[in-house]
């Protein structure tokens, strides 16, 4: 009898797939400057002292960036730039002056500076970039506030009309 099993013959419904992480997640985000963060420090031998310090003050102010996200959603540029910065530009530089042969990067090239001195402009470049990025996520948040007073000022507050 068929009817008393119906429920036993019918197959398993299949387990639902693993959610893909949101790569624009702050916990995504985080775990970028993680892996960064170790990659730095694992090139640190290799590295000049000053470029090490630049680079994880770089990182240190992308994840401050990030830690707005505690207060209100990460603004769409804002996690374009930390992704960039992330995942491009500073590991980019670090690589590329990492592909240097040892013995050359003190040597002038054409330009005039060094690939040190490259270095550490590139770097000076990215925390000059990373510094507006949290200028602009910490003004969003101020102009939030702002908003939120103007609205309960006018909300709470006696109407020109009440008699």
């Amino acid at each position: 009898m068929t009817w008393f099993r119906r429920g036993q013959d019918a197959p398993h419904p299949p387990a639902p797939a693993a959610a893909t992480p949101n790569p624009d997640s702050p916990v995504e985000l985080y775990r970028s400057i993680f892996a960064l963060n170790r990659f730095i420090n694992q090139s640190s031998g290799r590295l000049p002292g000053k470029a090490v310090v630049n680079a994880r003050r770089v990182t240190d102010t992308l994840r401050e960036v990030v830690d707005t996200s505690e207060v209100r959603p990460l603004d769409v540029y804002a996690v374009v730039s930390v992704r960039a910065s992330l995942e491009d530009y500073l590991p980019t530089t670090l690589r590329g002056y990492l592909a240097v042969d040892h013995a050359l990067v003190d040597a002038p090239r054409s330009s005039g500076r060094t690939p040190q001195q490259s270095l550490l402009e590139q770097l000076d470049a990215l925390q000059s970039s990373a510094d507006q990025v949290l200028v602009a996520a910490r003004d969003q948040d101020v102009d939030a506030l702002l908003t939120q007073g103007n609205f309960l000022r006018t909300k709470f507050s006696a109407s020109d009309l009440d008699l």
